[in-house]
């Protein structure tokens, strides 16, 4: 789906630039004298100038946007194999929470990259139908029942690692709600949709201007391949689980590879 994008954007602004150059040849050659010319150019280069900023502006903060939720999961998963060892030092009588957490670890590794392959443990929910992003119900339940289980750990002799412990599955919760925040950032379609309106307008005006030349032609396509690719980075970026530039499932892997150990 994500290639299509970029034949969209690609369609979008050949199409806009082919009709400036279809209209330059139904225009009356009094239409188009060095004065209505440098008109256009002026506007031209007003839009141009605007468009560059607002296209830096939003790459860079798509870009810091799908930086912070990669910081985030891989917080995420350091947290809940943080929590995983503190429990190991109960020894047996944290098992059952132990393996409620590999089932809860496993679940949002599938649920969350359901393109790659599974890891099943045994016990953990079915995934199918969980969203990708956002808060699920079950997986709630399940952090629900860890955190009541850790809080429920008495041992003689290791109260403060029980309170270590306690500790580390509040780290973790906070981890978790990070990672479900970034779920709620508006996808900016509208604004993708608007400024791709904007660019078609700037290149039908190329497409007026330009001579009818190869070499011209030549470095529309070229403007219009970049123009293109950078759209189609911005609108990858804001999809961190989808698409080309997607967040890597490689923390949670390890953290339950850890777990497993």
């Amino acid at each position: 789906m994500e290639f299509l994008l970029v034949f969209a954007f690609l369609a979008l602004f050949c199409a806009s630039a082919m009709a400036g150059i279809a209209l330059r040849k139904r225009l009356h050659e009094r239409h188009l004298t060095a004065e209505n010319l440098d008109s256009i150019r002026l506007v031209t280069g007003l839009m141009v100038t605007f468009a560059a900023l607002i296209l830096s502006l939003q790459l860079s903060t798509a870009r810091a946007r799908f930086d912070e939720a990669s910081a985030h999961r891989s917080t995420y998963a350091a947290r809940l194999t943080s929590l995983d060892e503190c429990l190991r030092i109960f020894g047996d009588a944290a098992d059952p929470i132990r393996l409620k957490l590999r089932q809860y670890t496993a679940a949002v590794l599938a649920s969350t990259w359901p393109q790659e392959a599974k890891i099943v443990v045994a016990g953990m929910p079915n995934t199918e139908g969980m969203a990708v992003r956002g808060e699920d119900s079950i997986l709630s339940q399940l952090m629900s029942d860890i955190g009541v289980a850790v809080d429920a750990l008495q041992s003689p002799g290791l109260e403060h690692s029980a309170a270590r412990c306690r500790t580390a599955y509040s780290a973790a919760l906070s981890a978790r709600w990070s990672v479900i925040e970034d779920s709620h950032i508006p996808s900016g379609a509208f604004f993708i949709g608007l400024l791709s309106f904007w660019l078609s307008l700037v290149f039908l005006s190329f497409g007026l201007q330009i001579p009818r030349r190869a070499l011209s032609a030549a470095v529309l396509a070229i403007g219009v391949l970049s123009i293109s690719s950078i759209m189609f980075v911005i609108v990858d970026l804001g999809m961190p689980y989808q698409g080309v530039f997607h967040i890597s499932s490689v923390s949670t892997r390890d953290a339950l590879a850890d777990m497993m150990r």
